[in-house]
This record gives structure tokens, sequence and C-alpha cells, in this order.
């Protein structure tokens, strides 16, 4: 959806207006807007990717953003291939940051945008490999579809960050957001099926057992059941529904698993949440197709989630 620059009751900071023609830019003497981990809410200091952010029109963004060669998704080797979903965690660092610096408004807190639609691309070839301490990654942001609400903060968003490196962009991802409600809960009751058989990282895509989001029941059903249901990184605290990025690396490893390729070959993958995926138990069906895989995620029979895994072919 294309509209006028962000909308007059927002306090958009750091920028100039034209009031005879809607139109805003950045002022030339405001620095990039520093980010910590504390201001953008994330549990510890070591899960801030974005460096920060400078505003350079009235939707566009630049950011600089740092993926250390640690982080605790990547492999333990000398040269790292960073996580797809370090991206995807960039993107969503990135949708908060823009939120809480330019979208604020006056009034009591409330719950930040979460994403509900996730798509990211990526160059099979052009990926960075960091053989040092950290990768310095530029990141070019839009801000679109944000509707103009009468009263409060924005309800939904769209945003996309193209990643490059020494110019180079070699990835790309769209998030789309909006701010849970009282439906949003996932079923209480949800509980892991019993005898789970549990499948190696390696076969999943994943660098450490703990990171393994999947499962097969003694029928032979794969289920997302985490061997780590409080993931630092995918399920910071323990949440009651599975967030998207964790579902959609849910989706990654199982479409992987079923193919027996490895996360190199993975080019793109995109989900989208129909309702919540509780923490645990939810069924992944994974359908192989000329270019990847599509998944289905069901609980108690409905559909909570569906997509693809983009792959190369063998």
């Amino acid at each position: 959806m294309t509209g006028p620059a962000i909308d007059d009751r927002y306090a958009v900071h750091g920028c100039v207006h034209d009031g005879a023609h809607g139109a805003r830019g950045p002022r030339p003497d405001v620095p990039d807007t520093p980010l910590t981990w504390l201001t953008i809410g994330l549990p510890t200091m070591a899960s801030l990717l974005v460096v920060s952010l400078r505003r350079q029109g009235g939707r566009s963004f630049t950011a600089r953003c740092q993926w250390p060669r640690l982080h605790p998704l990547n492999e333990r080797v000398a040269a790292v291939v960073h996580h797809p979903l370090i991206m995807v965690e960039t993107t969503r660092q990135l949708a908060r940051a823009v939120e809480l610096h330019h979208l604020a408004v006056a009034g009591p807190p409330r719950p930040p945008l979460e994403p509900v639609s996730v798509r990211l691309g990526v160059h099979p070839r052009g990926r960075p490999t960091e053989r040092g301490s950290a990768t310095d990654v530029e990141a070019r942001v839009v801000l679109s579809d944000l509707p103009s609400p009468r009263t409060g903060p924005p309800a939904s968003c769209r945003v996309t960050a193209e990643f490059l490196l020494h110019g180079v962009a070699f990835a790309s991802c769209t998030m789309r957001l909006t701010r849970p409600g009282c439906a949003a809960a996932a079923r209480a009751e949800a509980v892991a099926p019993p005898r789970l058989s549990y499948p190696s990282a390696a076969a999943v895509g994943a660098a450490h057992d703990p990171d393994v989001l999947v499962a097969r029941t003694p029928q032979g059903r794969l289920v997302i059941a985490p061997r780590d249901p409080g993931h630092p990184v995918l399920l910071p605290g323990r949440p009651a529904r599975m967030p998207a990025p964790a579902v959609l690396e849910a989706a990654r490893q199982a479409a992987l698993l079923c193919s027996g390729m490895t996360s190199a070959a993975v080019t793109g993958l995109r989900v989208d949440l129909h309702a919540p995926v509780p923490p645990c138990g939810a069924c992944v069906d994974v359908a192989g197709e000329v270019g990847g895989a599509r998944f289905l995620v069901t609980d108690a029979g409905r559909t909570a989630a569906a997509g693809t895994v983009s792959l190369l072919r063998p």
C-alpha cells in the first residue's frame, strides 16, 4: 500500500516537515540513533544485532548491524556462514527500533508489534562468511502498509530490510507485524506427545542439539517440540505461543529433514501465521515441490501456519 509519509499524529523524531506537501526528511544534524538491548526489549546484551538506525526519508532508513561469529545459532567452525534466522531476527529488531524511535505516540505503553508473516530470500553464493569476531552489515529499511489510526499507535505495519556487505546486497527480509490481542493466547493445555524421537542437529540444519525444534512421534508424524523450551534466541522467556520466527525455523528444519538436504541449500523461507501456534505439540506436514517444499502447521486439526522453504536443486 502506498501513501504519504508517516501520519502527522505519530511523533516522528529526527525529521523535518514540509507543511505544503507533507514531505518529511532527515535533519542533516541528527546522528544515527544508537540502540541498546534494553531499549528494544532483548533478554541480553549479546542478543543485540542492530547497532544504530538512521532515518533517510519519510519511510526509509539505513542501519548498521553486527552479526557475531559466535552467535548461538551459528556453527562453531573457523569460517561461519551466518544462520538465516539471524537475518530474520535482525529484521525484527529493526522493526522494533523503528516502532520505538519513529512511531511513538503519547499514551500508556502498549504491547509491541509482533511478526505474523515473514519472507526471507538469500543469495546462495552471496552470504557472508565470517572468520573473525563479527560481520558488519548494512541494512536498507523501508516501512510500508502503515494505516492512519484515529488514536493510539499503529496496529500494524510492514518492514522490508535489504542486507548488504561492502555495498552488495545478499539477502532481503519482509516482515508484516501486528499488535497482539487477547485472542492471541495459545491453548494452555498444549503439551508435547510422549516418546518423541529427536533427529540429530545436523539432520535438520541446526548447529547444536538444543536448537532442534522438531521431533517424530511413534506414528512417524513430525511435531514441533523444542529441545530447549526457553531457547535464548528462538524462544526467550518461554513464550505461551511460538513466535513467527520460531515457527519458520521449525519449518526449515522439517523441510531439511524430509529432503535430506543441508542448510546450505536454503535460498528462501516464508511463513504466514493464521492462528496461535502452541509452544509444543503442533504437527508439521511437509510436501516436496519443484524448487523446495511447502509446509502446513496444524494444531488440534486447525491450520495455524503455512509457508514454503526454497531449496537449491540437488
